[in-house]
């Protein structure tokens, strides 16, 4: 068997416009391009809640894995698989964690122990994790007992515009995050409705995965008299998140969490000055000069930084200048897929050398 075979298991559907899958898609069709026999093991959508049908379902087929091929686990399966399930396995584990699991917004408190306990026991079974910041890799360190050297920090790449757009007026503030309580929409929301007396337009783009937050963020749309103003624009495709990138001014997100944020370096792409939260990976993400940070759940203080951003253009030219400038100095997707092609590398050749 070749050495450059590997197995890549990821829960649910690669076509999902959120950054874990995003990262997961490119860093699949990325290690193709280099030559890579890649073999894509669709998992059950349920995970990280997993049905027992899904969790059969994933047993069997990464069983079937031979015992020279990698395999990258997604972290929404890696950290709920059943420990049994791990252990059955014959070929090398590399974990991808895009951000723990127990992290999540909004999760019961026993909901969120088990998460814990069951990603840091699956953890151990690891030969290798990936993780997309140095904030995770941190984390993992310190929470989950895993160690350093175990740990390859792969930044999502980045891709350039092309060409470059008119912006609209009045300013468009646009923010990009599934809808789920973690993303802050809510937040978000309630910081527009400070800011009313200000010209702007906004769009939240980003799908609707979870249906309770959706329909709240649809009633503070209405209640907060925002109808005229703000669009719910749900999923987009490729094209229509590219455009609302160039014609934006403004990059709002007020995240309670991220693991990292593909977003972040989107909006530096385009040179977006960026207003988001002090929290988890956003603050060494989020390039010096670029972006305004405040307190996660404080919408007055977000709702501070977008005025200071629309009423100062002086400010607003500063925070694009130097937000273009990072944009420009982040890496491609080449090099995230040419680093993680070195990790399953040293791995299958380890696995070789055991037989």
């Amino acid at each position: 068997m070749p050495l450059r075979t590997a197995a890549f298991a990821v829960p649910g559907d690669l076509q999902t416009l959120t950054g874990g899958y995003i990262y997961d898609l490119r860093l699949l069709s990325g290690l193709r391009a280099l030559g890579w026999d890649i073999t894509h093991i669709p998992l059950g959508a349920s995970f990280p809640d997993p049905s027992k049908e899904d969790m059969r379902n994933a047993a069997q087929q990464l069983a079937m894995v031979p015992p020279t091929a990698p395999v990258i686990i997604d972290g929404l399966a890696m950290g709920a698989m059943d420990h049994d399930v791990l252990t059955g396995m014959s070929a090398p584990i590399v974990a991808l964690i895009h951000h723990p699991l127990a992290h999540e917004s909004g999760l019961p408190q026993d909901t969120r122990d088990t998460l814990f306990r069951t990603e840091r026991d699956n953890l151990a079974l690891a030969s290798h994790v990936l993780v997309p910041s140095p904030h995770t890799a941190g984390l993992l360190i310190s929470d989950y007992d895993v160690p350093s050297d175990h740990i390859t920090v792969a930044r999502p790449g980045t891709d350039r515009p092309l060409g470059q757009l008119a912006k609209t007026q009045p300013p468009l503030i646009l923010s990009v995050g599934i809808q789920v309580p973690r993303k802050g929409h809510d937040v978000l929301l309630r910081a527009l409705a400070k800011v009313v007396d200000r010209p702007w337009q906004a769009v939240i783009a980003g799908s609707a995965l979870d249906a309770d937050h959706a329909s709240l963020l649809l009633r503070l749309v209405d209640e907060l008299g925002l109808s005229h103003r703000v669009r719910l624009a749900g999923r987009v495709s490729g094209e229509e998140l590219a455009r609302l990138y160039g014609q934006a001014s403004v990059f709002a997100l007020a995240t309670r969490y991220e693991g990292y944020g593909i977003v972040f370096d989107e909006a530096m792409a385009h040179g977006l000055p960026i207003i988001s939260c002090a929290t988890g990976a956003v603050p060494e993400t989020v390039a010096p000069g670029a972006g305004l940070l405040v307190s996660p759940d404080d919408h007055k203080a977000f709702a501070n930084a977008l005025a200071q951003v629309l009423d100062g253009h002086e400010t607003r030219d500063r925070m694009a200048t130097a937000s273009k400038a990072a944009g420009a100095a982040l890496q491609n997707w080449d090099g995230t897929t040419r680093l993680v092609a070195d990790v399953l590398d040293r791995i299958a050749k380890d696995a070789q050398d055991d037989r």
